[in-house]
């Protein structure tokens, strides 16, 4: 995934973490759609059909392979696709061509949330056990792969229990080639979610709030509430973790404090100023304080747990439509 440094959080003007405050409540629709059943099987075969592309890193044939599919999918599961093209130059000079996939439900709808996970996986695994390893590209599969599979299912499932809301689903591009140095800068990583940030896909674009998905797949999954998230949007945190547990997921989703990260949300937050929460895997006992295949060649569909899928799955299904019927 990114590479989710661990920060003292850096803060000055625009970029301090200050908390964005609830907005209004808002009219309930005429028609209330009953939460769907989130499928885990569907969302582990969208998962290893990314894994099956190979590594997506930026420029090369897999990334640009992987993006066709992901549009071709959004599309067949009825959004309207943007397909955001930008350069960005990496911390190794490098000028890496992304694209940010946007597929929007109801583009007209003025209630929207939005809905986001990274496509890309990184370039090096810069934390294998074998030293000579370490310059393999990363597959990905819980890190990135299993936050886009779990959305892709959500967007399936979108289109055939259809709501008046407005949903974006948005796939950021360049997340995880960022500077894993001790004293790398945090703005090395999330690349595509920076650019969105200060270029959205339509001009004025407003969201309620938004909720990432990182990491989202592996084996025992202890989903704390990381702290970027807690100073940003609180009331979402709250009412994601509170929905979460009354749906018997209390296990997963836990009322424990994560620390603060380096994520695409930060700089949505920041940014765009829009309030969005991070779902992401924080274990306990950790040396890097994430699963161990993290940024490792054991990143593969071998750490892919559909009981994981299914509860974050849910969960932000449950949340959408709830949002959707004015329950949320």
């Amino acid at each position: 995934m990114l590479s989710l440094l661990a920060l003292t959080f850096i803060g000055c003007g625009e970029d301090t973490a200050t908390a964005v405050e609830e907005p209004p409540v808002e009219i309930v629709p005429k028609n209330k759609v009953a939460v769907p059943k989130f499928d885990k099987d569907s969302a582990y075969s969208f998962i290893e059909k990314q894994v099956a592309f190979g590594p997506r890193v930026p420029n090369t044939p897999e990334h640009q392979a992987a993006k066709a599919w992901l549009v071709d999918q959004l599309k067949g599961f009825g959004a309207a696709v943007i397909e955001q093209d930008f350069q960005a130059e990496a911390y190794t000079g490098t000028m890496l061509n992304g694209t940010n996939i946007i597929g929007q439900y109801n583009p007209s709808a003025k209630k929207r949330v939005l809905l986001a996970a990274h496509w890309d996986s990184r370039h090096v695994t810069d934390h294998d056990e074998d030293e000579n390893r370490r310059n393999e590209p990363v597959m990905g599969a819980d890190d990135g792969a299993s936050g886009v599979g779990v959305l892709l299912e959500i967007a399936r499932q979108l289109q055939v229990n259809p709501i008046e809301m407005g949903v974006d689903i948005i796939f950021f591009d360049l997340e995880d080639y960022g500077d894993g140095g001790a004293n790398a800068k945090h703005t090395t990583w999330c690349l595509g979610s920076q650019h969105w940030s200060r270029n959205f896909h339509k001009p004025n674009y407003k969201a309620k709030y938004g909720i990432l998905l990182d990491m989202v797949g592996g084996k025992n999954a202890r989903f704390a509430k990381e702290q970027v998230s807690v100073a940003f949007a609180p009331h979402v945190v709250n009412k994601v973790w509170k929905l979460a547990q009354s749906m018997g997921y209390g296990n997963f989703f836990v009322n424990d404090n994560g620390r603060q990260l380096t994520d695409d949300h930060l700089f949505v937050n920041q940014i765009a100023k829009i309030p969005m929460i991070d779902i992401i895997n924080l274990p306990l006992g950790s040396e890097t304080g994430f699963m161990p295949h993290w940024h490792t060649t054991h990143d593969d569909m071998e750490g892919i747990d559909k009981r994981t899928l299914k509860a974050v799955g849910q969960v932000v299904l449950a949340s959408v439509y709830r949002e959707a019927n004015g329950e949320f």
